[in-house]
């Protein structure tokens, strides 16, 4: 099963390599690595969530993953001197540390992280290989109630009610999908009362299993 950094690290050593960098903000749909790049440092993530996206060569972005507090963030391009495979945005106001990739692999070496830091980086690319699977084979009706799962995790809690910022386009663009068949798809769920569309363009979802279920059944 997937853990975050923190937790294959180890707290004492999570702090260790915190401290090694101010604390910084960076606002709500900022770029915080971008695909292509060189690897010249990795961001810690005190607090926030992020979205990691794809963008093939025409342009269309694909969800991978969503990542939250407690991960690092463009680690394996500092690892392996390789340039970014992926780009990262804040969901949220995140909280981060940014640490200059000698630092971090002199941190590495000192505390012998390769191998774990090597084996946290597979289960990452296996779990973005199944996204991508199911991406390419599902309906669109599956692919959006999954690719909304994922990004309640980055959601902002609203009481019992969980706040998408994202826009349907954007939706769209994620799973690969028209935004009419977005829409198509969201109008079942918004007519039971399972999410409804926010004012300033992103979903409130107050019933995810649901909007699963239905998305399965539906197949």
């Amino acid at each position: 099963m997937y853990q975050p950094h923190i937790t294959v690290m180890g707290e004492q050593l999570w702090a260790s390599l915190r401290d090694l960098a101010p604390r910084r903000v960076r606002p709500a749909r900022s770029v915080l690595l971008r695909q292509g790049d060189p690897g010249t440092h990795v961001i810690l993530l005190e607090s926030g969530s992020t979205l990691v996206t794809l963008t093939g060569a025409n342009g269309e972005r694909t969800l991978l993953a969503v990542r939250g507090a407690g991960e690092l963030l463009g680690e394996l391009a500092v690892l392996d001197s390789q340039p970014r495979t992926a780009s990262v945005i804040a969901a949220e106001t995140c909280y981060v540390h940014i640490v200059p990739a000698a630092e971090f692999l002199a941190f590495v070496d000192r505390h012998d992280l390769l191998t774990a830091l090597l084996k946290h980086a597979i289960a990452r690319v296996r779990e973005a290989e199944a996204v991508r699977l199911e991406m390419a084979t599902a309906p669109v009706a599956v692919r959006l109630a999954s690719a909304l799962g994922r990004l309640l995790q980055a959601a902002s809690a609203a009481g019992s009610d969980y706040i998408v910022r994202l826009t349907q386009t954007e939706l769209s663009q994620m799973i690969g999908a028209s935004r009419n068949a977005v829409g198509a798809a969201l109008r079942p769920w918004r007519e039971r009362g399972w999410l409804a569309t926010e004012a300033a363009g992103g979903l409130v979802v107050r019933d995810i299993a649901s909007i699963r279920s239905h998305a399965y059944t539906q197949r």
